[in-house]
């Protein structure tokens, strides 16, 4: 039941003369942090497409008949109906409504692909197979498969998207087979459409899954229909600026979905359903949206770059020398130069002056700061049921 070891390099990283490896420590282990450019691989984002090794996620296969019904019974998302070629994303939580996984699903020929953090993959695997009883489902780690991403507008349309044969109308979370370029008669992997990355949310996604035979030779075809290559280093940034958490890195052990946004922003981008019921840790997300607010917000930091000590996840963020929350990704964007996303108390006003770490500046970007005045729905029904306004 083992996911790929930490030890594990990707061949583009081995094979590539300026990769630079992601640092140690880091949550995406043997994949190449930047290639020698990680500043103008972002801006490359923006102008044209990007194309990101991802070798690090955890791939894994969900086959037999019961395997969406099951699945729907013990995840955040509504997958019972997803149809074939359809992709969404969910959450593990446990019985008190803290995450403990986020995953990618996509359904291809009555099989189900999960992809996951590096660092979660074997555990995500263990806790499928626990579950299965008498479901007609088997789990099983996929190894020789792995994820690569593009980013930018070059990325669904002109030569990228018709060497891998996208429609121009296919929306997010759709997904396709990918051409038979290479081997015929051999799986070639598939292609779907995630929720736009980058500052303002703009910038297209398209990850592929392929086989390690199809790696190096889809990498080599998407370069040379115009893609350039990009570490993670820019993928993060992007991602930062879009303000999407990463598990292990944006959440603790104490965070829940509505903390980190995964209930919807916008909705239909969001990782839990909140129509259906019978998953563990249901009743947290339902007492939370209906009655009250999560005791902390995901906020965008903007940091001051001058300072001589540069903040590391898990740091403490501080308001007048008391700590109100915990900095998560912080990274370099190209533009909005550091940045960083953290999970502060949801009590703490845009305009606060933060402390992140020993000594460095730190504010709150207004504009992905939503103010929660409304009261929610349901406390608003039983406020009106004991008579108050």
């Amino acid at each position: 039941m083992a996911v790929p070891g930490v030890s594990a390099r990707s061949p583009i990283l081995r094979n590539h003369p300026d990769a630079i490896p992601t640092p140690e420590g880091d949550l995406s282990p043997g994949v190449a942090w930047h290639y020698g450019d990680p500043l103008g691989e972002q801006r490359a984002a923006r102008r044209g497409a990007v194309i990101v090794d991802r070798s690090d996620r955890a791939v894994l296969e969900l086959a037999g008949p019961d395997r969406l019904t099951w699945l729907h019974t013990i995840v955040t998302q509504d997958v019972a109906g997803l149809g074939d070629r359809a992709a969404a994303e969910s959450l593990s939580l446990d019985g008190n409504g803290r995450v403990e996984d986020h995953f990618v699903l996509t359904d291809m020929d009555l099989v189900t692909w999960v992809d996951t953090e590096h660092a979660r993959g074997e555990a995500l695997l263990e806790y499928l197979s626990r579950m299965v009883f008498r479901s007609d489902v088997t789990p099983a780690a996929r190894p020789d498969l792995h994820v690569l991403t593009l980013i930018g507008p070059a990325a669904r349309s002109g030569p990228i998207a018709d060497l891998l044969e996208i429609p121009a109308d296919a929306g997010v979370y759709s997904a396709g087979d990918l051409p038979e370029v290479h081997h015929e008669d051999e799986p070639l992997g598939f292609w779907r459409i995630m929720p736009p990355t980058g500052e303002g949310r703009e910038l297209p996604v398209v990850d592929l899954v392929v086989p390690d035979t199809e790696l190096e030779l889809w990498w080599a075809e998407i370069v040379g229909a115009g893609a350039v290559e990009a570490g993670v280093w820019a993928q993060e940034a992007l991602r930062v600026a879009a303000m999407r958490p990463r598990l292990g890195a944006d959440t603790d052990e104490r965070t829940i979905a509505h903390e980190a946004d995964w209930i919807g922003a916008p909705a239909e981008y969001g990782a839990v359903h909140l129509e259906k019921g019978c998953y563990r840790g249901q009743e947290t997300v339902a007492r939370v949206h209906n009655l009250g607010r999560p005791p902390r917000r995901l906020v965008l930091l903007h940091l001051d770059g001058s300072a001589d000590h540069r903040p590391a996840t898990g740091d403490a963020v501080s308001l007048a020398g008391r700590a109100i929350g915990r900095v998560g990704t912080v990274i370099d964007h190209f533009d909005l130069g550091p940045i960083a996303l953290a999970l502060v108390k949801r009590s703490i006003p845009a305009d606060a002056e933060l402390t992140v770490g020993e000594e460095t500046a730190a504010r709150i970007d207004p504009d992905y700061y939503t103010s929660d005045d409304a009261v929610p729905a349901g406390r608003a029904a039983v406020n009106r049921l004991r008579g108050r306004d």
